[in-house]
């Protein structure tokens, strides 16, 4: 039974997450911790890369640029769009965040600004360009069940997906 974080384990973490400048953009401190199914593209790259073989009770601090992280600023991800294709009933906004779906998954779109009936978005992940720092601490390491590798992500205690 292995108590470090390997592939194929349900991994339960207390973390920080700050920007350079210090600005902390992501805290479990406030909430329960973060359970996640390791090796299943669940966390960005360098998170889980940087937690591999730690022990519960072990705390880790590293710092991902932007490849091992939400990767780089891409200018092909500002597109626009007609007004039409959004909702009608949706009241866009400047600075807006909308959670679209592509074949890829799950996307954020930032809209950038609104011209008429067109709107330039931005597909690019909010945090994409930036180096980030983690201070993470390991709560606890569980063999993945064989539903959740099939799934390809953790479960709740209870077993039941939660939305």
């Amino acid at each position: 039974m292995s108590n470090t974080v390997v592939q194929d384990t349900v991994t339960t973490v207390h973390y920080t997450g700050t920007f350079l400048d210090g600005e902390v953009f992501d805290s479990s401190d406030d909430g329960s911790p973060l359970a996640f199914l390791v090796g299943h593209g669940n966390m960005i790259t360098g998170f889980e890369q940087e937690l591999m073989g730690a022990a519960v009770g072990e705390k880790r601090e590293f710092t991902l640029t932007p490849d091992r992280a939400y990767g780089e600023r891409d200018e092909d991800a500002i597109q626009q769009m007609e007004r039409r294709l959004f909702p009608p009933e949706l009241e866009l906004e400047k600075g807006m965040v909308l959670a679209a779906h592509s074949d890829q998954g799950p996307l954020q779109l930032h809209i950038n600004s609104i011209d008429g009936d067109m709107v330039t978005v931005d597909f690019n992940h909010q945090m994409a360009g930036m180096t980030l720092s983690f201070s993470v601490e390991v709560v606890e390491v569980r063999p993945a069940t064989a539903d959740e590798i099939t799934h390809g992500h953790a479960h709740g205690p209870d077993g039941h997906h939660h939305h």
